[in-house]
């Protein structure tokens, strides 16, 4: 147990108006040390370096962080056996890895979800992404993915994850690896439907798959709680209402534990360059049947009694319509539009849109740049091209406030007049 001799200490840190620290620091202790016990069990097995490092949690309302260890720079106060202080608002909260004050840290939003066991793969998940840079695994930029809102993408996808469940829970190793086929099947189908598929989704895999399955391995004890929390994942993303950004959580985990079996030394191939379903079907020796649409065709009626069917094509149905209300109000009518220079920006990856060829829509999102701060609540906002567009729509004079969002500007920017008539951007003063 960690020493609560601190929280007095703490308490007279921030001034609330319930006299409370917005960061319980033995909550906070807690953690820390289940984090410390959940590297030490890894020792570095998983990708040959060590999970432990600089974990910040912050508060999203008062920005008040509480971390392990001091920072480079000195922005954090050393207050008993914790660090304590307050994150810029240039900086984003999320649930990830960040460069700040000196080191690269993990960075939890408080207060992290019920739940011991998500708590402990999200902790090893963002550990993960602390990483990545040093094991050769990079984050991987590009890939939206739009194709798993596709009615054939979904479909497919869903058939997929039916599969890798049948396999994780087989008790005799063929029906296994017949499972893995059917998986692998689906999948090829998807890809040579859509031609970015492939690459898009395998970048996607790299960087949250990849963190998916390394909390799930390293957060969770043994292998019966890695199945069942796998079998979970693959069950509930079902009900996510897009898969563009938060299919990898829950393909992840099912390719990775699937390839400990088959592979065990899949880990040091996929810093070579390889990627989890190349090499899961390399395991179980794969080959594509040489009519790929008749093949899945035959095995989507294991899989599906036909109700899924009819519920994507309904969803189909309803998500033009949906995106429709995005074109009118993102693209077609005024919008505000500001650059992506420097940004970073925290969001739902569940709720994601892809918008044609002009961008992705987010519900909601907190983008920081260069000019600021833009936030939005409802209404959306359209990333793509190098900007972000909000509707200008009823914006106030000074374009500093629009329906279900609100504009910060640095020093030294403005908002000015766009390219059509009711248009606002960004623009810098000169000099």
């Amino acid at each position: 147990m960690r020493p609560t001799s601190v929280l007095p200490i703490l308490l007279g840190a921030f001034s609330l108006a319930a006299d409370r620290p917005p960061i319980d620091p033995k909550a906070a202790a807690d953690l820390f040390a289940t984090a410390h016990a959940i590297c030490a069990a890894d020792n570095g097995r998983l990708w040959g370096v060590s999970l432990c490092g600089p974990i910040m949690l912050v508060e999203p309302q008062s920005r008040a962080i509480v971390a392990n260890q001091a920072d480079s720079l000195g922005a954090l106060k050393a207050e008993g056996a914790l660090f304590v202080g307050v994150l810029p608002t240039r900086e984003n909260i999320a649930f990830t890895a960040v460069d700040w004050s000196g080191l690269r840290w993990t960075q939890l939003r408080w207060p992290l979800p019920d739940g011991t066991d998500v708590e402990r793969v999200l902790i090893a998940h963002e550990s993960y992404h602390r990483i990545q840079p040093q094991i050769g695994l990079p984050l991987i930029e590009g890939g939206d993915n739009r194709h798993l809102d596709e009615l054939e993408g979904r479909y497919l996808l869903q058939l997929e994850w039916r599969a890798l469940a049948r396999a994780l829970t087989a008790t005799q190793p063929a029906q296994s690896k017949a499972a893995v086929i059917d998986a692998l099947t689906f999948r090829a189908r998807r890809y040579a439907l859509f031609p970015k598929a492939a690459t898009d989704e395998r970048a996607m895999e790299r960087n949250e798959g990849l963190a998916e399955y390394t909390g799930v391995r390293a957060g969770l004890a043994t292998p019966a709680a890695r199945t069942a929390y796998t079998l979970g994942d693959l069950k509930n993303r079902a009900g996510d209402p897009t898969f563009v950004r938060s299919f990898a959580l829950a393909s992840g985990p099912a390719l990775g534990l699937l390839l400990d079996g088959a592979d065990p030394s899949w880990r040091v191939k996929m810093k070579a360059g390889g990627s989890m379903d190349q090499l899961l079907g390399a395991a179980v020796r794969f080959a594509p049947p040489a009519d790929l649409a008749a093949a899945a065709k035959a095995r989507a009626s294991a899989y599906d009694d036909g109700s899924l069917r009819v519920a994507e094509e309904k969803r189909a149905t309803e998500r033009q319509a949906m995106l429709a209300g995005f074109r009118a109000r993102l693209v077609e009518g005024p919008v505000l539009k500001a650059p992506l220079s420097h940004a970073n920006y925290s969001f739902d990856p569940r709720t994601l849109q892809p918008l044609d060829d002009l961008g992705t829509v987010y519900p909601s999102i907190r983008v920081a740049a260069d000019w600021g701060v833009l936030e939005v609540e409802t209404g959306g906002a359209l990333m793509g091209h190098g900007a972000v567009a909000v509707s200008a729509s009823q914006a106030d004079p000074s374009g500093m406030k629009g329906v279900g969002w609100t504009l910060k500007l640095n020093p030294g920017w403005r908002v000015a007049p766009g390219a059509r008539p009711g248009d606002l951007q960004l623009t810098k003063d000169a000099g």
